[in-house]
């Protein structure tokens, strides 16, 4: 409680206090609003985009954000929004030493993971990472994640070097993962063109949301998406600035160019992906994306440790872009009808 200046009257007291009461009651009901809405999904909601960082790499000493993650303050965040199960993913950069050292990294990440999410009873699980630019390394360690560690899916990022995930140079690993119908998380980073392009202002304001977009423009006018029509994409941040550059890729589809590695338009393609709203789950961002594909397809994201569950459930609520059938889709019957081996193993 706020101790009050001896210097203030009796009056101007109550009146501070009754305002500080309020204040208070307001914070709490906000608060008990947001779980109640989580509860009325019978607090399941499943977090597509949440992140951690295993001890290998916190050992490497590198400064940064995620070396205050913990999963106790994680799994504490879950349960204060009503968040059931989170899959895990490493963030950008991911792992970037290479050779036989950056595998070395990856598989005890990976098995780091797995340990780490079995132990929790369907709480946690976690997309695989590989090294795209690495073919060979990463169809091992899809192999091994799947088939040892069962991982729910991949962790991907929209770029690698100057590669956007629909060039040819990833088909091996495409091809593979549609052989398996995998489930693939994609999280954005800054392209080796455009990063740092304006003094003072982050990568993370400008060039992830771009990035996002560039990948999916990628995927789809490279014919990735036509090629690979059983891997299941998931795209971060309401598909970054994709819902708002629609008007011109619907006038890209006249080209013959596109029209030939995406025959049913990009829009088509675009809509049969999943889309998560960590970081976009504002009016703006949530009804720009629902007008671009189906309701169905937007899942629930938080991007944790850098914004909490609570906070986008509030979000969500608040907006009102939702009905209350479509919100329950967006927090959990729409990863359980379309993406069932997000929540496989949930108790």
């Amino acid at each position: 409680m706020q101790v009050l200046p001896q210097s203030d009257s009796p009056r101007l007291s109550r009146r501070r206090v009754l305002a500080g009461l309020v204040s208070a009651g307001v914070a709490m009901s906000l608060r008990g609003g947001a779980v109640e809405a989580a509860s009325a999904t019978g607090d399941r909601i499943v977090d597509v985009h949440a992140h951690y960082y295993p001890p290998v790499l916190k050992a490497l000493g590198t400064p940064g954000p995620m070396n205050a993650w913990s999963l106790q303050k994680h799994l504490e965040e879950m349960e204060a929004a009503g968040v059931a199960r989170s899959l895990l993913s490493l963030t950008t950069p991911g792992i970037v030493v290479p050779g036989d050292e950056g595998r070395k990294l990856m598989r005890e990440s990976n098995e780091w993971a797995a340990k780490t999410c079995g132990e929790q009873r369907g709480k946690l699980g976690f997309f695989t990472c590989v090294q795209l630019e690495d073919i060979e390394g990463s169809l091992k360690e899809i192999e091994h994640g799947f088939d040892v560690l069962k991982a729910q899916g991949v962790g991907l990022f929209t770029s690698y070097g100057n590669r956007w995930l629909g060039d040819p140079y990833f088909d091996p690993v495409f091809a593979e993962l549609d052989r398996r119908k995998a489930i693939v998380y994609v999280h954005p980073t800054s392209a080796a063109c455009c990063g740092g392009l304006i003094p003072g202002v982050f990568d993370t304001l400008i060039e992830y949301g771009t990035d996002t977009t560039r990948a999916i423009a990628s995927y789809i006018y490279r014919g990735a998406a036509r090629r690979f029509p059983n891997v299941k994409m998931i795209w971060s941040h309401s598909g970054g600035t994709m819902p708002f550059l629609i008007e011109r890729f619907d006038g890209a589809d006249r080209a013959p160019a596109a029209r030939a590695e995406a025959p049913e338009g990009f829009r088509a393609a675009a809509s049969k992906f999943f889309y998560d709203i960590a970081q976009a789950s504002n009016p703006v961002a949530t009804t720009a994306l629902r007008s671009v594909v189906p309701v169905d397809h937007i899942v629930f994201g938080t991007d944790y440790p850098f914004r909490t569950p609570l906070e986008h459930v509030k979000a969500l609520q608040a907006g009102g872009i939702f009905k209350r059938a479509e919100l329950r889709g967006v927090y959990r019957s729409n990863v359980e009808q379309f993406l069932p081996a997000l929540v496989s193993g949930w108790q």
